[in-house]
């Protein structure tokens, strides 16, 4: 079969084809930072190496910094329309969660800055604000590149980035939790929600928490809830059915829930921590935002 017009023959690439694939989850987190898709996320890499393919490789002076550009530049691109697209989509859109783990063969490289708090903030900034903040704060690029990549001056990108960092910090919660009390209390939230422990529930939750929850329009998964005691009366029917079961996992570099009805993932719970207390529960059933999370019970 004859090759796309201004596609390279594989041997004419020496040795990029290695090198792009050494970089793809250095990409794809990327990628999966300016969107919160992996799917999304997966397209807009595959078309840089598309482009790639086409373009002249012995111009190129630095090619990770090409696909990095690049790669930017589509997922903007997919952004902007994106928005209008998640306007209209069923209910609240929540971000793809991602499994992590040390694996240096895991497919997304998801910088420690992309906790799951800092994406669902990122979903309120605009197109520009969320690039020029994602590749500056998290990705470290210049704003010489920042505004190559945007069409934009590095003055107006360093404007952008820094607008979009003062949102980001007003968000932020009021008291940092370490690592520790985080785990703990997801681990005790965990084993109230399968115990079905409506007081230590009742306990572990803030009076103000905020349950929302994406299916999609293709898993039922009601309206949101407010208030902690209504979360607690909603979850204490969990532990009754003996079909389900939770798994404790490094979700976005947070432990958070993936919760299983008959040993099939029924979706992934986010916990926001504050005070010691759970205050948000982000949870995510539609089946198609859940690729990169195990889809197994067991440990």
């Amino acid at each position: 079969m004859p090759r796309p017009p201004g596609v390279n023959e594989p041997n004419t690439l020496n040795g990029i084809p290695g090198v792009f694939e050494g970089l793809r989850p250095r990409l794809m987190g990327v990628a999966y930072g300016l969107l919160g898709s992996v799917a999304e996320a997966e397209d807009v890499v595959q078309e840089a190496w598309i482009r790639l393919q086409r373009t002249e490789t012995g111009e190129i002076e630095d090619l990770t910094g090409w696909l990095i550009t690049t790669t930017s530049r589509i997922a903007i691109d997919v952004l902007r329309s994106a928005r209008k697209r998640r306007e209209e989509y069923v209910g609240p859109w929540l971000p793809e969660p991602v499994e992590t783990s040390p694996d240096p063969a895991d497919r997304v490289s998801l910088s420690d800055s992309l906790s799951w708090a800092m994406l669902v903030v990122l979903e309120t900034l605009t197109p520009a604000e969320r690039a020029a903040f994602v590749l500056h704060d998290v990705f470290d690029l210049s704003f010489d590149e920042i505004g190559a990549t945007l069409g934009r001056t590095p003055v107006a990108c360093r404007k952008l980035a820094s607008r979009a960092r003062q949102h980001v910090e007003s968000r932020k919660p009021r008291f940092e939790v370490d690592v520790e009390e985080h785990q703990e209390v997801v681990d005790a939230f965990a084993d109230a929600t399968e115990s079905g422990d409506l007081e230590s529930l009742v306990g572990l939750l803030d009076p103000g928490a905020v349950l929302t929850a994406d299916g999609g329009g293709i898993v039922r998964v009601g309206k949101g809830i407010q208030g902690g005691e209504k979360i607690a009366t909603y979850l204490s029917g969990f532990g009754r059915d003996p079909a389900r079961a939770i798994r404790v996992s490094a979700v976005n570099n947070n432990p958070a829930l993936v919760i299983f009805q008959d040993g099939r993932i029924l979706g992934v719970a986010a916990l926001g921590i504050s005070q010691g207390r759970v205050a948000t529960i982000d949870f995510v059933a539609n089946p198609h935002k859940l690729s990169e999370v195990r889809p197994t019970p067991d440990p």
